[in-house]
């Protein structure tokens, strides 16, 4: 009778440790579902959306052509260009305020969209993100007169990880991280606490790890009421960066228009700009 009783007890917990295996294997193979939103959506004609601004054509060194847009600025040239990361969802055509309000303050601006995101083949990973990045930062520099070091690397939300990832090597005049965190797996953690993230996770982006050996001025901003990348993450990324030059809190959350293209963050990418920029009589 104890021999039954016992098996009658071993079935249930079986069934419970399948159940669990069978969890996390599905969220171990549908993770990027989760992390990746290339929304379906279709990218507005580049004469609306940013007026004055010229298609390019990144080619990725896994073979990928990707979409984006150059935009050069509409007032006094500062010698500077922003190579803009996107987050993980949208396309680069909700990015253009962003790229008008940079231009009017003088600088170059390029908008990309990753592997996977509107038209582009592929599919996004931290590693194919990175392959992006790095064929943007190429066509930038290409397309244009400046120089390396007269880069700024800005990065919003997951794009915080792509840009500083690119950082460690090829370093950049300066970085701005929108709503960064130390590595995404602590972002993960807030949001699916009942799961074992940190082991679970494929695509890490350890951001604090990288930047604290990046020597290159950072501006850290985010909203004080973000929900999504809680502000006490994007304070721990900041105090990773030997070379803070300034860290911006912003009233509102992750998706408000303020951290989008509100006075405030452009302010603070225009005086990380000014900082970086070369003389007047060295500009291009």
């Amino acid at each position: 009778m104890r021999q039954a009783g016992k098996a009658r007890g071993v079935r249930p917990t079986l069934v419970i440790l399948l159940v669990v295996a069978v969890l996390l294997a599905l969220a171990w193979g549908g993770q990027r579902r989760l992390i990746y939103l290339p929304m379906p959506a279709d990218v507005p004609p580049i004469d609306e959306a940013l007026p004055g601004a010229r298609e390019l054509t990144l080619a990725t060194d896994d073979g990928l052509d990707l979409d984006a847009w150059l935009a050069p600025p509409t007032d006094d040239d500062l010698g500077v260009g922003v190579l803009v990361a996107n987050g993980n969802a949208g396309h680069r055509g909700l990015r253009a305020p962003l790229a008008e309000a940079l231009r009017e303050r003088g600088l170059t601006v390029l908008l990309f969209d990753y592997r996977g995101y509107a038209a582009n083949p592929g599919r996004p990973s931290e590693e194919g993100l990175l392959a992006d990045a790095r064929a943007a930062r190429a066509a930038l520099l290409e397309a244009t007169d400046l120089e390396a070091d007269a880069l700024l690397y800005y990065g919003e939300s997951i794009g915080t990880g792509v840009v500083t990832a690119l950082a460690t090597e090829a370093p950049p005049g300066g970085l701005v991280l929108r709503s960064p965190f130390p590595e995404l797996a602590d972002v993960g953690r807030r949001h699916y606490p009942f799961l074992p993230v940190r082991t679970l996770l494929r695509d890490r982006y350890p951001l604090a790890e990288q930047l604290a050996g990046i020597e290159v001025p950072v501006t850290v901003v985010y909203g004080e009421d973000d929900r999504i990348v809680p502000p006490e993450l994007s304070r721990q990324a900041a105090a990773a960066a030997p070379d803070l030059h300034d860290v911006v809190a912003v009233p509102g959350g992750h998706n408000d228009r303020a951290l989008l293209d509100g006075e405030a963050l452009v302010d603070a990418v225009e005086r990380l700009a000014v900082a970086i920029a070369p003389p007047t009589g060295e500009r291009p």
